[in-house]
C-alpha cells in the first residue's frame, strides 16, 4: 500500500469547512485536518497545487435521505458555515473551488484548473469518505487523472461505510497511503 507520486500531483482537500467541523466522525476529525494541513504545507514548499475545496449546497435530485430530514433536495449551505477551516492556512497560491454537487468536478472548473497547472495525479484527503471523496474520486479517475487517497486524513460518519469505500472501492479508483508516506515521498523529490 504507497501512493507512487507523479511529476506534478495535486493536494485535493474535500470539504474541511467550519460546517462540518462538529459533526460526529468515526476518526477525529482533528486529526484529519491536521493531517491534510501537513500535506498541503509540504505540497506548497514543493511548488506543487493545493486545492482547497468547500460545499456550498447539494445537487438538486431527490433522495432518501433528503425525504426522511425534510430538508428540500439541492438546498444551499449557509455562507458562515461554508467558511475553510484556518488550519489548512489558505495561500494566494491555492486553488480554490466551491461545489454544490458530491464531488468536486461536475459543479466546478476543477479539471480545468488542474490541466492549467499540469497536474495528472490528484491525492485526495478531507470528508466524508464516502461522499466528497468518493465521488471527487470517481470522476477523477474517469477523467483520467491517477487517484491517490491518504486514508488517516479522511473520514466519515460510519465506519461500516468508512470501510466499505477503503476496501472496496478505492482500489477500483487509484492507490492508498498515509500522510506519513506521501510526506516522505514528497520529501525524496
Amino acid at each position: 500500500m504507497s501512493i507512487e507520486l507523479e511529476q506534478t500531483p495535486a493536494l485535493v482537500v474535500i470539504d474541511l469547512q467550519t460546517g462540518l467541523k462538529g459533526y460526529p466522525t468515526v476518526h477525529s476529525f482533528d486529526d484529519v485536518v491536521a493531517n491534510s494541513a501537513k500535506l498541503a504545507e509540504a505540497f506548497r514548499a514543493k511548488g506543487l497545487p493545493v486545492v482547497l475545496v468547500n460545499v456550498a449546497g447539494g445537487a438538486p435530485g431527490r433522495t432518501e435521505r433528503s425525504k426522511e430530514s425534510g430538508r428540500p433536495a439541492g438546498g444551499s449551505i449557509p455562507p458562515e458555515a461554508t467558511v475553510l477551516l484556518p488550519e489548512l492556512n489558505q495561500q494566494p497560491s491555492d486553488i480554490t473551488v466551491t461545489k454544490t454537487t458530491l464531488g468536486a468536478f461536475l459543479s466546478t472548473d476543477l479539471d480545468a484548473k488542474l490541466k492549467e497547472v499540469g497536474a495528472t495525479q490528484i491525492v485526495l484527503t478531507g470528508v466524508s469518505t464516502t461522499s466528497g471523496v468518493e465521488s471527487t474520486a470517481r470522476s477523477a479517475y474517469e477523467l483520467g487523472y491517477h487517484v491517490g487517497f491518504v486514508l488517516d486524513a479522511m473520514t466519515d460518519t460510519s465506519e461500516a461505510a468508512h470501510n466499505a469505500s477503503i476496501e472496496h472501492q478505492f482500489p477500483k479508483l487509484g492507490e492508498l497511503g498515509t500522510t506519513a508516506e506521501v510526506l516522505e515521498a514528497l520529501a525524496a523529490r
